[in-house]
């Protein structure tokens, strides 16, 4: 029993929070790339982005492993991001901070999204079942490559105005 639900119930929540994070992530970073900010979106990424990385931790371990590294590192991004979009209202150079550190935060979502597909679906866990053979490495270079690629558009592009009522008043 993990916070009073069995694994399975527990797993099933984490799962459905991370895809709705990944989801509106997408969403998100679209809006980041046409130049708008999606302020509602942006809520619902960032809030259940926090509860996948935070959800992630829930589950029993014994030793520190890769996925609580992720999920660290994801927290830390995230943190970045709320701080700039709300706290400095994406200010100078906070509205870039905000854009690299969203898309950093997405990208690691779909990074453990990668790894739990080559994990659980059969087909892909027949052509990488150690997670080191060519097509798993191929397919996350591919989407580290996207995502770099995305998070230099949206930079660009994402260069509006004051995020916030509150900013345009100081």
């Amino acid at each position: 029993m993990i916070f009073g639900m069995t694994t399975a119930t527990y797993t099933f929540v984490h799962v459905l929070i991370s895809l709705a994070g990944i989801g509106s992530g997408f969403i998100v970073l679209y809006g980041l790339l046409v130049g708008k900010r999606l302020d509602g979106w942006t809520a619902l990424f960032l809030a259940t982005t926090v509860a996948t990385s935070v959800t992630g931790f829930g589950f029993p371990f014994d030793h520190l492993l890769p996925s609580h590294i992720v999920g660290i590192i994801s927290l830390v991004a995230l943190a970045v991001a709320i701080v700039a979009r709300y706290a400095l209202h994406m200010a100078g150079a906070w509205r870039r901070t905000y854009v690299i550190s969203s898309v950093i935060a997405l990208y690691l979502n779909v990074f453990v999204l990668v790894v739990q597909c080559f994990e659980k679906v059969s087909t892909l866990k027949a052509l990488a079942p150690t997670q080191k053979e060519p097509p798993f490495v191929v397919t996350q270079v591919v989407v580290m490559a996207l995502f770099v690629v995305f998070a230099i558009f949206a930079a660009k592009r994402f260069r509006e105005g004051p995020a916030s009522p509150l900013a345009r008043a100081a």
